[in-house]
């Protein structure tokens, strides 16, 4: 007796193995109107008949074909489906690993997601994604955790580079010397906090490195938030608010009332995860219970920060984002939002044309948005940031200079859905992109 056929549903066929039941639902989903799932059941068909021949290699290629086809369009819960097949007839299969572990990113199951990714990166360190005629051979240097890295799949989308992505702090030194050849290096550990336990291997990597290599890992351990009023200090019209680092909670609500004594810092302040982003964990704290709740809910390294009310006269937020690739300023969105965490993806923008039309005035003429001294101030702190790839967090103020939330390398720039919404993003995205390709177009030499 066969599986009666059914759609895709993120688990593993009760018989996974069985041809004659992907033919089965091959016939189904003819029938329901979805060739695209008919034609993906008569790969698998095929593919399990040449397993059962012996041909591993082609029925796994097969497979995978498939599923990054699904993961690749968006359609998780169908990849996830395809990824399991393919784990079920090779369970050392990093790179379905690796995309399962995005998968269940994308769906908030991260604990499930590091379980995936720690099982990839056990099994392979270096990845290679090739592309038709390559200008460039460029070797990524990345960490385990997913968060640590800075967001490169835009930039390089639609490029002529090959990408050798080497998860590095998994890798022993050995593996440096056995690596493909390449052209020149993007270092995109680009959180501060995971890069500063990796400073050394990242050092010792760079020094012995003969090609160019970008996002120098010293530049990005100075951007961590508690050294970033230090490194942008000095700067005409820059603003940070005071910010310092503990490594656990104070065991006392009277030890925790002199962390703050002692780090000039009054109630409200801000207390966040380390190495946490887009607002994850933050929480604003009214009283030293609700901070200490909020320490001890986190259980580890963690920032305070001083609360600074940003509202604008008409009562809404502004966050907006430039991105510096070799040093040019190039602006990536404004988000305004009526809350004080503003989150560009929970601020509401695509259902306000009014905050939309303020956005696309700020992409098109940043400069006639925020006057010549907030546009001074910001490409200081480019200068001064000194990453070939980065960007800042920050709201202008009503004095003509600007409060910097954060600037660092992990700024996320990404394309919207054409003819949505947020299309009028898309432009500022490829400039972003283009900018970048000239970056590596200067580093490789080709």
């Amino acid at each position: 007796m066969h599986p009666p056929p059914r759609a895709p549903s993120g688990d593993p066929p009760a018989a996974p193995h069985d041809a004659f039941a992907h033919a089965a639902l091959a016939a189904a989903c003819r029938a329901a109107g979805d060739e695209l799932g008919a034609l993906a059941h008569e790969v698998a068909q095929r593919a399990l008949t040449s397993h059962r021949a012996g041909a591993m290699a082609a029925a796994l290629a097969d497979l995978d074909t498939v599923a990054t086809g699904y993961f690749m369009k968006g359609d998780h819960r169908a990849a996830a489906y395809w990824y399991r097949l393919l784990l079920a007839l090779d369970a050392n299969h990093a790179t379905a690993h690796l995309n399962l572990a995005a998968i269940h990113d994308a769906q908030g199951e991260h604990g499930e997601a590091a379980r995936c990714r720690a099982r990839a990166y056990a099994l392979q360190r270096v990845f290679v994604e090739p592309v038709d005629a390559p200008l460039r051979r460029l070797l990524i240097l990345c960490a385990g955790g997913a968060a640590a890295n800075v967001p490169f799949e835009s930039l390089l989308a639609g490029s002529r580079t090959l990408r050798i992505k080497y998860i590095i702090d998994r890798a022993d030194r050995a593996e440096d010397a056995a690596l493909p050849a390449y052209d020149a290096v993007f270092n995109a550990i680009g959180d501060a906090d995971a890069a500063v336990p990796l400073a050394q291997r990242l050092q010792d990597f760079a020094a012995a490195c003969a090609r160019p290599l970008l996002n120098a890992p010293a530049a990005v351990a100075r951007t961590q938030r508690q050294r970033l009023g230090e490194l942008l200090g000095g700067l005409a019209d820059v603003h940070v608010a005071p910010c310092v680092r503990h490594e656990a909670p104070a065991p006392a609500l009277s030890a925790l009332g002199e962390r703050l004594e002692a780090a000039g810092l009054s109630l409200p302040v801000l207390v966040r995860p380390a190495g946490s982003h887009g607002g994850q964990g933050l929480v604003r704290c009214e009283s030293l219970q609700a901070l200490q709740a909020a320490q001890d809910a986190i259980g580890g390294p963690h920032y305070l920060s001083a609360f600074v009310d940003t509202r604008g006269t008409d009562g809404w937020y502004r966050k907006a984002r430039v991105v510096f690739v070799g040093g040019e300023p190039l602006p990536y969105h404004l988000a305004i939002s009526p809350h004080w965490m503003v989150h560009y993806q929970r601020a509401g923008m695509t259902e306000d044309r009014r905050r939309l039309d303020e956005e696309a005035a700020f992409l098109a003429d940043p400069g006639a948005a925020l006057g010549a001294r907030a546009m001074a101030a910001i490409a200081a702190i480019g200068q001064r940031v000194d990453l070939d790839y980065a960007g800042v967090d920050f709201t202008a103020r009503p004095d003509g200079g600007v409060l910097v939330f954060e600037a660092n390398a992990t700024m996320l720039v990404h394309r919207e859905r054409p003819g949505g919404p947020l299309a009028h993003k898309n432009p500022h995205v490829e400039r972003i992109a283009a900018a970048f390709e000239r970056l590596l177009s200067r580093a490789a030499g080709c």
